[in-house]
């Protein structure tokens, strides 16, 4: 009885091993799903991205993430990433400018936004660097 018990341990265990190793973990470098992508610089793509597909007002991390035409992440160098709403009215231009991070990842960048209040705003990126600079907008709405 006591090594039905011990092997029945042991296959829990192994199979908890299978399942974490199969989902791959709670990896740091997951892209997130992708809110948009745009082409940037010579033959690249950027994409942003979060945990949800979609921009949200507060605070939240984002990624951006720089790939070649083969869709292989590409070292940029020196990437930023800023959120542009331009005066209406009364309201002042805002500017919510995302902190970036490398990650393990060349090409993949982590930054943390805080977006002041839904709408429209212009996500503007750019980057300098070993594969020369690249600069781009594109429309993102805040919910």
């Amino acid at each position: 009885m006591q090594k039905i018990k011990a092997l029945s341990v042991l296959t829990i265990l192994f199979s908890l091993i299978i399942l974490v190793a199969a989902c791959g973990g709670a990896s740091s470098n997951s892209q997130g799903k992708a809110i948009k992508s745009a082409p940037i610089g010579k033959n690249m793509t950027v994409t942003l991205a979060n945990d949800t597909g979609k921009l949200k007002v507060g605070e939240q991390e984002v990624m951006l993430t720089f790939t070649d035409a083969a869709d292989k992440a590409v070292d940029v160098g020196a990437a930023s990433l800023n959120f542009h709403m331009p005066a209406m009215g009364s309201m002042a231009v805002m500017n919510d400018p995302a902190s970036l991070t490398t990650t393990s990842t060349p090409g993949v960048y982590k930054g943390k936004v805080n977006i002041e209040m839904p709408g429209e705003w212009q996500a503007q990126i750019s980057f300098e660097g070993t594969a020369g600079n690249g600069k781009t907008s594109f429309p993102v709405t805040a919910y």
